[in-house]
């Protein structure tokens, strides 16, 4: 038994069908109580990582878990520990997790991963950059206006596909080879905002206008759903980018066998979000 948190999101859904694919029991978790959004058949359990507890009942049974901590878990204080002492006395023994790839650059602080690489747990670290799914903000602007407004314009990053570190995370859980090893995931090359936006204008057949925003306007809109720490590490990527977060990284390659896919190929697949 294979047990999937986030399992209701862009990586969880994707992973918990690869998984049921591949002939594997899953019990899919997520913090709201959504059996609509998995595969017919699995078992579906409410928790909130950010209550530790919460998730005691989904494990029994298991020994492999999918640890996702979110934007949300960070924000409401939650700590990985907490959460690792209820996974092992439920029985997990090997943990798959979706960290970042910030904490590998030093752009975000190591405490969601530290808990874990020094307990006496089986791990796999997945480190992936920004998701092609963040431009999901920009549908409501894309539907109504045919518009565009994010900062940092011209800054490339190598933003991944979802379905990619989907299908990372179900080797990673499927093959013990790849314990004790942490991956930097990203897309096949760096694409700007601009660029980002171009590509949702092919998808839908026609143009949409990109207007860029001050790092101080994006602030102010990111703090309404996002912890200041976050916003501020995530703004400083986005606008000032170390060089190995502009980093083409070839871990994708090597474990799938096949490039990841491009923004492009996210967006023709994603355009009813966008229509």
């Amino acid at each position: 038994m294979i047990v999937v948190t986030g399992a209701t999101g862009n990586v969880g859904q994707p992973l918990v069908q690869a998984l049921v694919a591949a002939g594997e029991q899953v019990t899919a978790v997520s913090r709201r109580v959504s059996p609509q959004d998995v595969p017919a058949g699995v078992r579906h359990q409410q928790a909130d990582l950010a209550q530790p507890e919460s998730l005691a009942p989904a494990l029994d049974g298991a020994e492999v878990l999918f640890l996702l901590t979110s934007g949300d878990f960070v924000a409401a204080g939650g700590n990985v520990g907490d959460v690792l002492d209820v996974a092992k006395a439920g029985g997990i023994r090997r943990i798959v997790l979706l960290s970042s790839q910030g904490v590998a650059t030093g752009s975000h602080p190591s405490t969601l991963e530290d808990p874990l690489t020094q307990s006496d747990l089986e791990w796999t670290l997945l480190r992936p950059g920004g998701f092609d799914s963040n431009t999901l903000q920009w549908a409501e602007m894309v539907r109504t206006q045919r518009m565009v407004t994010a900062p940092f314009g011209d800054v490339a990053l190598p933003t991944i596909d979802p379905a990619d570190i989907a299908e990372v995370a179900a080797a990673a859980l499927l093959d013990a080879g790849h314990i004790g090893k942490a991956y930097v995931l990203t897309g096949p090359a760096p694409i700007s905002p601009r660029h980002q936006t171009m590509a949702i204008g092919d998808a839908l057949g026609e143009p949409v206008q990109f207007v860029e925003q001050s790092r101080a306007e994006a602030r102010a809109q990111m703090l309404q759903f996002m912890p200041e720490p976050i916003v501020e590490s995530t703004l400083d990527i986005l606008g000032t980018p170390k060089a190995a977060e502009q980093r083409v990284s070839p871990d994708v390659e090597r474990i799938l066998g096949r490039p990841p896919r491009t923004f492009a190929e996210w967006a023709m697949r994603n355009t009813s979000a966008f229509k």
